[in-house]
């Protein structure tokens, strides 16, 4: 989440950096936006994770039916190798369905995580550009001149290393009443926003070969 929250207003930075000497001729105000924050007490980041999790159940759901199909004809295979009722031919027909059935599990299994986070970033974009609106909106209302975010992080690194005052300039709940979001009283705890973790595994997954009993 923090990754990609970071590739949506990295611009910020760049933008700062490129105007410093701007900045030594013109008066200059400041400002710094928890982003997370922010996004962790939108109701539409609440619905968005609990879509998020709807559909993961869906597919895992789907994955698992495969799975229980796989093993259902790999028992019936073990079964007819160990009783020798199956010809060769017969036999070689349903090693190679088997070995069909295992890739179409793990094709399934890799495009699963794929149409996931696919959705997420479907579903986060227009929430991030109506946080990015009420940010601009709010930095002109209050004449600042940057804002920057204070826990983007990349790789465990803040943005921000130091700051004199953590909530003087911060315009975190200024962008959360622009929002229409009440926000939880001080000292609650605030949820943290999740992005899907790729990790859609069926209760029992086949091994990489079919089992054949020579």
């Amino acid at each position: 989440m923090k990754s990609i929250i970071l590739t949506f207003f990295v611009g910020l930075l760049s933008t700062f950096s490129a105007l410093h000497l701007q900045a030594q001729t013109e008066p200059q105000k400041i400002g710094t936006a928890n982003v997370e924050y922010i996004l962790s007490n939108l109701p539409e980041m609440k619905k968005l994770e609990s879509d998020i999790q709807e559909y993961e159940k869906q597919l895992k759901a789907q994955l698992d039916s495969k799975v229980a199909d796989y093993q259902r004809k790999s028992d019936e295979y073990q079964r007819g190798v160990e009783s020798n009722m199956l010809l060769p031919s017969i036999r070689a027909d349903k090693e190679k369905e088997l070995m069909s059935m295992q890739q179409s599990i793990q094709d399934f299994e890799k495009t699963a995580q794929e149409d996931l986070q696919s959705k997420y970033l479907s579903m986060l974009e227009p929430i991030t550009a109506k946080v990015q609106s009420s940010i601009d909106k709010v930095a002109a209302a209050n004449n600042y001149t940057y804002i920057i975010s204070t826990y983007i992080q990349y790789s465990g690194d803040k943005i921000i290393l130091y700051s004199k005052s953590s909530t003087a300039n911060d315009i975190s709940l200024l962008v959360l009443k622009d929002l229409g979001v009440t926000v939880p009283p001080a000292g609650s705890t605030t949820p943290t926003t999740t992005a899907p973790t790729n990790t859609i595994t069926p209760t029992t997954m086949p091994a990489k070969t079919a089992p054949v009993k020579k």
